[in-house]
């Protein structure tokens, strides 16, 4: 049997579909509904974090090294994670006092040069024709994707590798087409089939990889380990 229009909404927001006339019973229900988002993505960041802790060091250490070299970061994705792709380049470009500005772009910031590509090419090439005429051997590709099965994406990520640059990929549910590539460098999947989750605990990523990175660049030691380029 389908499913009903509002069925799915109503899964995400029970309380809206109770029928409840009470004020503080609907209150009490989106309380209840808020806590439990909160508690989930609270226990996935830990889990990710467990898992991939080693993983994201040694990926901040490569960036900074890579950014050490002249490096360029290049980042992209679709909608929601296209306005992540634009936070990160933001995040590493102007961090604000005391951070090192480094040089970071998103490839979804420019509008006619995305529309351009879509129009007379294909969607699939926005990001991969932008890597090809800007990126350099040893540039940072990362793409953000909460299935990791964004066909521009994968290309994208194929044209980095084809070009030596280094690649960073998030990724959600068990990793898609991304996890399937097996070219990207850093891939950190979050394991989870919540877009809202995956796009959260991204964003915790992407900010602890920026804070190890400058770490990493300013001299500092972690994880018992003291590297410099």
């Amino acid at each position: 049997m389908s499913e009903r229009p509002g069925d799915s909404m109503e899964s995400l927001y029970p309380f809206l579909y109770s029928g409840a006339t009470d004020l503080e019973a609907v209150l009490t229900s989106v309380r209840a509904s808020t806590v439990e988002k909160a508690n989930e993505i609270v226990a996935l960041r830990r889990a990710v974090l467990e898992r991939d802790g080693d993983r994201l060091a040694a990926c901040a250490w490569a960036m900074a090294g890579a950014f050490s070299r002249g490096a360029r970061l290049f980042a992209f994705g679709n909608g929601g994670s296209s306005t992540d792709a634009q936070d990160v380049a933001a995040l590493f470009l102007h961090p604000g006092a005391g951070a090192r500005p480094l040089p970071a772009f998103a490839l979804t910031a420019d509008v006619a040069v995305v529309t351009a590509l879509a129009n007379d090419i294909g969607f699939e090439v926005v990001f991969a024709r932008q890597i090809a005429a800007s990126g350099r051997p040893g540039d940072i590709a990362f793409g953000l994707s909460t299935s990791g099965n964004s066909r521009n994406l994968i290309a994208a990520f194929r044209e980095a590798d084809r070009r030596g640059m280094v690649t960073v990929g998030l990724a959600g549910y068990d990793g898609g087409q991304m996890a399937e590539l097996g070219t990207i460098d850093h891939l950190f999947v979050v394991p989870s089939t919540s877009v809202h989750r995956i796009q959260e605990a991204q964003t915790t990523v992407y900010h602890a990889l920026w804070e190890l990175t400058q770490d990493a660049l300013a001299g500092s030691t972690y994880a018992g380990t003291s590297r410099g380029w």
